[in-house]
């Protein structure tokens, strides 16, 4: 992992609430890495827990996304095993063989269905791993297991930490039926991040009690808004995971209808996590120094706008220009023009920093750019683009690009 901690990182890892039904184990299975660091995580739930995830849309997918997809379909969820430093993915049959190993190994210790185990990886691509090599660490890990609260926490963000430069913490609350309902997780990411799914690991555990087809919906939807919200590179990755587990300890009444109205505070502190979590991600940008969102309104809809949006956000050129704090808002005319998306010159509205710069076809008379010089100096950075053409609107998030970036991808594998 890197060594430097990204300017936009937070102070401190939170203080997460304790989640009824989880425990985690941290453990070093020797993957990769060459000082001592622990490379697994491994999260063992409750019986009943209920499960949701959504998974890269790549078409080289790892071998345990693969087995996370086909295991969803059962709707429940009793281990989590992620490994750091081998991604798993382009790996063939071994690769396979190693899930299979995994899994099976997993599912013996917690006396649960293979179906019911959710492997995770991350790291390099195409290079193999003995079968075993997590497998026969996992009576060890087990040994280890503690309840999800306290310093356990942090050291399961770290366990899945590659190139990140601090872990990722978030959590929220709701109340159903006068119960407190906790929801808390962790993520990683750094580099190869770009909304397609969107390119990280994510856990997200609650207490809540709730359906499995329910909590799916609710997790689609807050990924949308959140994880699919986010862009550092453009790139999208083979291992895209992200799981929501529900290990009904709350104690409010089950949630097994849509149509429930409880099921809004649920969604509404899920989103929360996510969006957290997901901007963190950002701010841990590889090589980034800024913090960039951009809030694009009046497109003939919302998807439009996020694309709009989304294209500004992965212009490399916008990106080298919020890098150098140069205000150079033609870089944004220029990735409105090529988003695809419906756009007209004497209607299109582009401020950064709340300083309205272009409107009517060309730059505002009278225009100074000293505001918006000073804001482009500042960590965090606000774009903002009305289409002037209808009522869509979208937020996505991103982050500069500077050699940094170039500094951590040309000596990944090293």
């Amino acid at each position: 992992m890197a060594s430097k901690v990204s300017p936009l990182a937070p102070a401190s890892f939170p203080t997460l609430p304790p989640v009824a039904g989880v425990r985690f184990a941290a453990h070093r299975c020797g993957i990769r890495y060459k000082t001592p660091r622990n490379d697994t995580l491994v999260a063992v739930l409750d019986p009943g827990t209920t499960v949701a995830a959504v998974l890269t849309r790549s078409l080289t997918a790892s071998a345990p996304v693969h087995r996370c997809r086909a295991n969803l379909k059962g709707g429940h969820a009793r281990v989590v095993v992620v490994n750091a430093g081998n991604s798993n993915a382009f790996t063939g049959k071994a690769g396979e063989a190693f899930v299979d190993a995994t899994v099976a190994a997993a599912a013996r210790l917690a006396g649960c269905k293979e179906s019911e185990v959710f492997p995770a990886s991350t790291g390099v691509i195409g290079q193999p791993m003995e079968a075993d090599l997590i497998a026969k660490h996992l009576p060890e890990a087990f040994g280890k297991l503690a309840p999800a609260e306290g310093a356990a926490w942090e050291e399961a963000a770290k366990a899945i930490m590659t190139t990140d430069t601090f872990p990722k913490g978030a959590a929220a609350f709701a109340e159903i039926d006068g119960k407190t309902v906790t929801v808390a997780g962790f993520a990683k990411g750094s580099g190869m991040i770009a909304p397609d799914m969107a390119t990280m690991l994510a856990y997200v555990f609650t207490d809540a009690d709730v359906a499995a087809p329910l909590l799916q919906h609710v997790l689609s939807r807050a990924t949308d808004r959140s994880f699919n919200s986010i862009t550092v590179d453009g790139d999208t990755s083979t291992s895209d995971t992200l799981v929501l587990c529900a290990t009904a300890k709350a104690g409010h009444m089950p949630i097994l209808e849509a149509t429930d109205p409880r099921l809004a505070a649920l969604a509404a502190a899920i989103e929360e996590v996510c969006l957290d979590l997901a901007q963190q991600i950002v701010r841990d940008g590889e090589g980034a120094t800024k913090f960039v969102s951009v809030r694009v309104t009046g497109a003939d809809s919302d998807a439009a706008a996020k694309r709009i949006a989304l294209t500004v956000a992965n212009s490399p050129l916008v990106k080298t220009a919020v890098a150098g704090e140069d205000a150079n808002w033609g870089r944004i005319v220029a990735a409105v023009g090529r988003s695809g998306e419906r756009a007209d010159r004497d209607r299109l509205v582009i401020s950064i920093g709340g300083v309205q710069i272009c409107r009517d076809g060309m730059e505002v008379p009278g225009y100074d750019e000293a505001p918006v010089a000073a804001h482009m100096k500042g960590q965090e950075i606000d774009i903002q683009v009305d289409i002037g053409l209808g009522h869509g609107e979208a937020t996505v998030w991103t982050c500069d690009l500077t050699h940094g970036y170039i500094d951590i991808n040309g000596s990944y594998r090293n």
